[in-house]
């Protein structure tokens, strides 16, 4: 396999698995949630916690930083604090599994960010995005309730959705000159330092107050490790790294799997107090968003390949 081919075939691998992390990040959330914790509380949390370990690692590897890579992470975070805030606060008032779902309609947002910043679209991503779109709207909508379902929740998640869709475009235009230790460091670094002062600021029963019962249980304690170190460490440095080797458009189709993670787990059972159910309707929107990936993945070879038989024949 040429080095290339292989590079790409890694960076789409990597992608893939952390759709899958984040996907777990949902159902953690929401166990943080129903524990007692603000949202406030977890972001400051989690991304603090966070940033410590990407410095550490920084330090550890020596990593210069650079004032161009300073300045891109800086409005990465301003971008990722805002969109997190959104996410968090819209599962206060949302199930897990539709919050995943609203927030994968970033998938037809990027292409859309990516062409107003000059980017090229392919075809078989551009199928891919529209198939995953038809997955989605099967996987949201919940018949016989009013608006279907809609509610302030799903608003915010649906903002969320949009500024994801800016996140990963700016993430794939920066990656390709900035060193990805230090975007993802200042990403989450920003986000962390924003969401301390907002909570700090928040009057009671918001902010860190009643955090102690809540931090007291070990399972909080287990959904922040896993946020922490998974969703927050290694995913974004895992994004900041690898997604300089795809287009923007491809790297939303793969992380548009993960709204099917967040739903197989949330139907599980193994996140204590999560338990959740899926219509025929929406089983069957989890299977075009897999095969919206295959069509973005596959689509450009089947096509190449078709074009050279003809023109053989």
């Amino acid at each position: 396999m040429p080095e290339s081919r292989r590079s790409h075939l890694v960076a789409a691998v990597s992608l893939g698995a952390i759709a899958a992390v984040w996907g777990g990040g949902f159902p953690a959330t929401k166990y943080c949630l129903q524990a007692g914790l603000s949202v406030g509380a977890i972001l400051a949390l989690r991304f603090t916690l966070g940033t410590v370990g990407l410095g550490l690692l920084l330090l550890a590897f020596r990593v210069p930083l650079r004032r161009r890579a300073i300045l891109d992470g800086l409005w990465l975070g301003l971008v990722l604090a805002t969109l997190f805030w959104l996410q968090t606060d819209g599962l206060r008032f949302t199930t897990t599994s539709k919050s995943g779902f609203i927030t994968g309609l970033y998938v037809i947002f990027t292409p859309a960010v990516a062409l107003l910043a000059g980017d090229r679209l392919r075809l078989s991503h551009g199928l891919g995005a529209l198939v995953a779109l038809a997955g989605l709207l099967l996987l949201v909508r919940e018949p016989g309730t009013g608006w279907g379902g809609w509610n302030r929740g799903d608003s915010e998640t649906f903002l969320a959705a949009i500024l994801c869709g800016f996140h990963i475009v700016m993430t794939a235009h920066f990656s390709r000159r900035s060193e990805g230790w230090v975007l993802a460091f200042m990403q989450v670094a920003v986000t962390a330092g924003i969401s301390l002062l907002i909570t700090l600021a928040l009057p009671s029963p918001h902010g860190f107050h009643g955090a102690g019962a809540a931090l007291a249980k070990g399972g909080t304690w287990i959904a922040l490790a896993f946020m922490s170190l998974l969703a927050t460490i290694l995913a974004f440095y895992i994004q900041s790294t690898m997604q300089a080797r795809l287009g923007a458009t491809e790297s939303a189709i793969l992380f548009s799997t993960e709204p099917v993670w967040t739903a197989a787990i949330a139907l599980s059972g193994l996140v204590p107090g999560i338990r959740e159910h899926l219509s025929p309707a929406q089983l069957a929107g989890c299977g075009l968003i897999l095969s919206a990936t295959l069509v973005a993945e596959l689509g450009a070879k089947l096509l190449r390949r078709t074009a050279a038989e003809e023109a053989i024949g």
